[in-house]
């Protein structure tokens, strides 16, 4: 397409925290910033003023900052940003003090609540000083088994008002899974809910924690949070650890002025779990300091939010993005959750949450969105979305036809901000700029500070072609560390053996003439048939054009001294993967891919194994196939389904 489906308007570009920033920064430097791209490079080129301004700008709250912006820049891993800064992190998030809307509440069709500022900062007082009472100091973990709730919130920022750390697993986790994490972590006090709701239905959780607690002897102290009962009776969760209802655990406190634990700029804040499908999942732990500076950068330029908005992002607590989203209360904005089935009652149940409560930012899943097309949803004939500026999707890819979607179906005039990062830096690498065009299947941009680069296997930067995403430059929130790593061995290899002393992230992309990125996939699940690469979600980007198929999982087989191309599908209700269809859908990837794209088989399957943040699982299906075995079932929400890709009779045969 040679025109951009979405352009912001000047008056918004003028009004825009970008450009406000901007002229702050021309101001200070003597500088010409005219547009997104030369502010990007202004921020690579110079990142100790970029941060140092951006600090500034975003009115981050400190005891001190000192002098220093940047030490060790040329070292990766060992940089650090703001050596001599001591702040709190739950200090930055609790800035706001009045009546209005901190955050709104809904589980499903069953709960449907809200929490004013003021309640917010009196809750996080109330459980600051209990979390203190019962022993926790900084550094000391503790742990959420807990759905996308307020409470959920609360225990986190009266944990980082302490200096502890917060680590989180959402409450569909089974216990293994569970232990997996928390086992490594080690955390004083466990957080739980009595259950959570899906589908309509209450689900306990309290048994799981019972099991969970007899293999995690390190927790001393247990905190339920009711959301199925208003009273959950919790005798019964374990008889040699003291536990108590959120109530019961505040009752003797009075809500006060917090005292919040002033904390060198790296202490950690996060610890952070990767999906575990190829052995332990690792404990990425990230800074306070990384993460406050990065995500009020996120929110405030990327996102463009001011303390008017409301923001939202469907998510887990197991998944980075509830991190991200909590973020949203840097900059005095309300955060929406939502926890429950995204499709119950019915599809329009996040529609009708949007237009109800007014958002003005809506985040979800680039699978959500393929789900809401092949569904035949339509808000825009059906909703008032007139507040809504923009649309964040990332977990996967944004296919074209999901940006074509957004436009015809769901608001003509919005930003859509496909954007991608991950948990290893809690954040994004490439996302949104809303003083600049939308081009179909694009990300719009490099984030700013991330000097971001498309290298080659042999490590040169490339332009126009296909390759790694690495960052060459260091950035405030790398993690510290993994967890447990004490060598930083596990975190040397994980980011810095491929190109020396340069993150490589795992991602198959390119930069676009626009200086958009397109991403193709994951490195690590890169097709080479006849040693040409190709991203697997090239391949996606045509199978899920055709409504015959829900979705797809395509991964390469070792076959014949080469890699052969299978795609796996799960077909639409009442649906036979035929020969016209096979016939059809090798065609349409023939005819928009190349022919080296085009799977050497295609079968049908009835289900397919995704982690349990929704990410179908490439390499998991890959292992069975070739009869590797899967080191870490427990890290995917329906291991079961491995079971259908082993010993297939087609894939003995040429």
């Amino acid at each position: 397409m040679n025109q951009p489906l979405w352009n912001p308007t000047a008056e918004a570009v003028a009004k825009s925290n970008i450009r406000a920033f901007s002229q702050q920064c021309e101001n200070r430097f003597d500088l010409q910033l005219p547009d997104y791209d030369s502010l990007w490079q202004w921020s690579v080129d110079c990142p100790e003023d970029f941060w140092s301004a951006f600090w500034d700008f975003a009115e981050i709250k400190s005891q001190q900052r000192g002098e220093r912006v940047l030490i060790n820049g040329d070292k990766m891993p060992g940089a650090q940003f703001f050596p001599d800064a001591r702040l709190n992190f739950a200090e930055n998030l609790l800035q706001r003090r009045d009546d209005t809307d901190a955050i709104v509440f809904r589980a499903e069709d069953k709960v449907n609540r809200r929490i004013s500022w003021n309640q917010l900062y009196d809750q996080v007082s109330l459980l600051s000083q209990a979390l203190r009472n019962a022993g926790v100091q900084p550094g000391d973990r503790v742990a959420g088994f807990v759905p996308n709730m307020p409470e959920t919130i609360i225990a986190m920022l009266a944990t980082a008002s302490l200096g502890a750390i917060w680590t989180s697993c959402s409450p569909d986790f089974g216990v293994n899974g569970v232990l997996d994490r928390f086992g490594q972590s080690r955390p004083k006090v466990l957080f739980c809910a009595d259950g959570y709701f899906y589908n309509g239905k209450g689900h306990s959780s309290l048994n799981t924690v019972a099991e969970i607690l007899q293999d995690l002897p390190v927790v001393e102290q247990v905190v339920v949070l009711p959301l199925l009962d208003a009273e959950p009776d919790v005798t019964s969760v374990n008889e040699t650890r003291p536990t108590a209802t959120l109530a019961q655990f505040t009752a003797s406190y009075s809500a006060g002025e917090i005292e919040f634990a002033s904390m060198p700029f790296n202490h950690p804040l996060f610890i952070m779990y990767s999906s575990g499908t190829t052995g332990k999942p690792k404990c990425i732990t990230h800074s306070a300091g990384g993460m406050l500076l990065n995500l009020r950068k996120e929110h405030l330029l990327n996102c463009d939010q001011r303390p008017e908005d409301r923001v939202f992002y469907f998510t887990t607590c197991g998944w980075m993005m509830w991190n991200w989203l909590i973020g949203a209360l840097g900059t005095g904005a309300t955060v929406m959750l939502y926890d429950g089935s995204p499709f119950y009652p019915n599809g329009n149940v996040l529609y009708d949450y949007a237009a109800e409560e007014r958002f003005t930012l809506f985040g979800t899943s680039a699978k959500y969105i393929d789900a809401c097309r092949k569904a035949g949803l339509k808000p825009a004939e059906t909703h008032d979305l007139s507040d809504l500026r923009a649309i964040c999707s990332t977990g996967s890819p944004l296919v074209d036809e999901g940006f074509d979607y957004i436009y015809e179906s769901v608001k003509q005039d919005v930003q859509l901000s496909s954007i991608s990062g991950g948990t290893d830096i809690c954040g994004c690498f490439i996302l949104g700029n809303p003083t600049g065009p939308v081009w179909r299947g694009e990300i719009q941009a490099r984030g700013l500070g991330m000097a971001i680069e498309v290298f080659d296997d042999d490590g040169y930067p490339v332009r126009g072609d296909r390759g790694e995403l690495v960052c060459t430059k260091p950035f405030p929130n790398m993690p510290v560390g993994f967890w447990g790593d004490d060598s930083g061995e596990k975190y040397q290899s994980a980011y810095f053996d491929k190109y020396a002393n340069i993150w490589t992230h795992g991602d198959f992309i390119e930069i676009t003439e626009h200086n958009g990125v397109v991403v193709y996939g994951r490195s690590d699940a890169t097709l080479n048939p006849g040693g040409v690469r190709i991203g697997t979600a090239e391949i996606y980007r045509q199978v899920e054009l055709f409504d015959e198929i829900q979705e797809a999982i395509v991964i390469g087989q070792e076959w014949d001294a080469d890699t052969r191309v299978v795609l796996f599908v799960r077909l639409s209700e009442g649906v036979t993967l035929n020969d016209d269809l096979i016939t059809a859908i090798k065609r349409r990837i023939r005819s928009e891919c190349t022919p080296r794209h085009v799977p050497a088989k295609i079968i049908a399957v009835t289900d397919i194994p995704r982690t349990r943040s929704g990410k179908i699982t490439e390499l998991a299906v890959r292992d069975v196939v070739h009869g590797r075995p899967v080191k870490n079932k427990e890290a995917l929400a329906n291991p079961e389904a491995l079971e259908l890709f082993a010993g297939i009779p087609e894939l003995q045969q040429d």
